[in-house]
Order: structure tokens, then C-alpha cells, then sequence
């Protein structure tokens, strides 16, 4: 923890000014949960946040900081102004070149004080991946923007948090015809190893995993796929003689009834929908996103964006509220 805070320092981004970022921001900071978990450091154009203010219709104090050292030392909310982007001549709900560019940026500057131990972790509002392609930013996923900053090229994964439960993917974001040809040991082993480790940092002693099985039934002893008995089953036996706590593989449709009934803590899924349709029909807006495998604690809410509803006041931050509560534990 940054020695020179009681409280766990977390440099906040508002990700892209077009959509509902700042409002979740505002209305979290507004709620005392910003202070009351740990000492959050916004990164933003001040009329960024003012406009997210407006738009919440909530008020809260924040003090202005001259350096990070500053931000990072001062009491209450603090706010590093960029005078980068004038918010208030941003079209709300629509793609943006300089929206992209901005939100980029801003991440880029909270991980850089993170590595500099300025922060003690990072937790950002949801960005538009598009526009921060188009405007020179190389990324798939989130995790990819973030361990680029970082100048990580280990292991990394994104997992999903919501309350207790945890999920991690083995892959992600390919097309389903290349989930099987992706499913090797190592690449289910390291995904068991990220969840495992990510989880001990949040505070799980010895973490329960269940692994998804890939085919209906499990495969049915072979007779409805082969992947759990050639892949799957030998890497959850390997696994469990390194002594982690794993079990399956076991067909995700009674795997994801015990881990929401407790009977698990988590879980390995194999491709992306198969762990996120039943996540975020549980908790559409609580769902948090932990960058797994990186250096430093990173979350973000599981959520986009959200063009159709920017603007209007109405967007829940309960997402992002779990997000920051998050990666104020972990950075603990």
C-alpha cells in the first residue's frame, strides 16, 4: 500500500467522455464509496467529471492537485486536471475519434503512476475498444491496452467478479470454430493458475474451482467429443497434484447452478459466452472485469459503454461501485 495513505491509493479513469463513465463515476464518488474503500485519484479534464456530475445530478468534493505526488498525499477525492478534452462539445452517444484518443490516454497515465508506486491500483470506466484502435491504440481486449502501458508480455487473462463468485475464460475473443483447435494444457492451465492466484490476492485462502466441460454431457465418455477426456481431464488432474483445489470438467449447465449456489467459488470456463451469458444474467450491473495476471490490481466494470442511454442520468453504477471496491481490496 502507498505508505504515504491510510487507505489504498487508486488512480481512477472515466473512460470514454460519449458514454455513461463519468455518471457512474459521479454517482459512486457522490455515495462516499470513493473514500470510504480507498483514496481515489481521478485522472480526467476537469470538465469531464463536472459534466458527469451534471448529468447524474449529484454533487461531491473533490480537491485539484498540482502533481501526482500532491494528489496522491491530499485528503478526499483528488483530481489531476489534463485540459485535454472539452466534454461539454462532446456529441453524447456517438463514436469519437478524440473520445478514443482521450480515454487511452488517461488509463495510460493511471497505469504509469501505478508502476511509478504513485497508486496502488487502477480501476477505469468503460472505453470504446473502436476508437481507440482508430486512433492508434493496438488492443483485442482491455487487458491487451493495459498490459501494453505496462510493458507486460507474461501470462494475463480477463476474469469476471460478481459478489463471490469468479470466472475466468480460456480463450476469448475468437470465432467459436477455433475454440477446440485453442484448447491445449497449457493454455487451460495457465487459465486455472490466473484464477487461483488472482483470487488468493482478493482474499480466497484455497480458492474451489470447477472447469466447464467443452461438449454437451461432458462429451459422454467420448462418444459426444473427445476434448475433456484428450485436454480437458488430464489438465484438471494436473492442476490438482500442484495442489490447487479443482475439480470437473463438468457441463455448464449444473456447473453454473452449484457455483451460484456456493457449492464452488469459481470457475473455468472455455469460451467466452459460455461463462458471460450466465454471469451477467445474474448480474448484469454488478459485474466487475479483473485484469488477471498483471503486475498491479486493474478492474473495470464488466459493461460497455452504453451509447443508447449516455447522457440521460439513468445509468446504474453498481458495476462500477463492485469494480472499485474490488481493486481496493486487492490492492490491500
Amino acid at each position: 500500500m502507498n505508505v504515504n495513505h491510510k487507505k489504498p491509493v487508486i488512480g481512477v479513469a472515466l473512460g470514454d467522455a460519449a458514454g455513461i463513465g463519468a455518471e457512474i463515476v459521479a454517482k459512486t464518488a457522490a455515495s462516499g464509496v470513493l473514500e470510504e474503500f480507498g483514496h481515489a485519484v481521478i485522472i480526467a479534464d476537469e470538465r469531464e467529471l463536472k459534466r458527469g456530475m451534471e448529468i447524474a445530478g449529484v454533487q461531491f468534493s473533490y480537491r485539484k492537485a498540482a502533481n501526482v505526488e500532491e494528489a496522491a498525499a491530499m485528503d478526499g477525492i483528488a483530481l489531476l486536471d489534463t485540459k485535454a478534452l472539452d466534454a461539454y462539445a462532446v456529441t453524447m452517444g456517438e463514436d469519437s475519434l478524440d473520445c478514443g484518443k482521450n480515454s487511452a490516454l488517461n488509463v495510460k497515465q493511471t497505469v504509469e503512476y501505478c508502476m511509478q508506486g504513485h497508486f496502488d491500483g487502477v480501476c477505469f470506466a468503460p472505453n470504446n475498444k473502436k476508437m481507440m484502435k482508430k486512433a492508434g491504440f493496438k488492443l483485442n481486449g482491455a487487458i491487451d491496452l493495459v498490459a501494453g502501458f505496462m510493458g507486460y508480455e507474461g501470462k494475463k487473462g480477463e476474469l469476471s467478479v460478481l459478489g463471490n463468485v469468479w470466472t475466468a475464460r480460456v480463450t476469448s475473443h475468437i470465432p467459436l470454430a477455433d475454440v477446440s483447435a485453442a484448447l491445449t494444457v497449457d493454455r487451460i492451465m495457465d487459465t486455472i493458475n490466473l484464477l487461483n492466484n488472482a483470487q488468493k490476492s482478493a482474499g480466497f485462502e484455497n480458492p474451489h474451482i470447477a472447469v466447464a466441460a467443452f461438449n454437451p454431457h461432458a462429451g459422454e465418455g467420448g462418444t459426444c467429443g473427445m476434448e475433456e477426456i484428450n485436454v480437458i481431464t488430464p489438465t484438471v488432474e494436473k492442476a490438482r497434484q500442484a495442489g490447487i483445489n479443482v475439480e470437473g470438467p463438468y457441463p455448464a449447465d449444473t456447473l453454473f447452478y452449484n457455483l451460484f449456489n456456493g457449492v464452488y467459488d469459481s470457475a473455468v470456463t472455455l469460451f467466452h459466452d459460455q461463462g458471460q451469458i450466465a454471469m451477467k444474467l445474474k448480474g448484469f450491473d454488478k459485474g466487475t472485469t479483473v485484469m488477471g495476471g498483471l503486475p498491479y490490481p486493474v478492474t473495470t466494470c464488466s459493461h460497455g459503454t452504453a451509447y443508447n442511454i449516455a447522457g440521460k442520468g439513468i445509468a446504474n453504477n453498481g458495476a462500477w461501485e463492485s469494480a472499485y471496491k474490488l481493486v481496493c481490496a486487492m490492492a490491500k
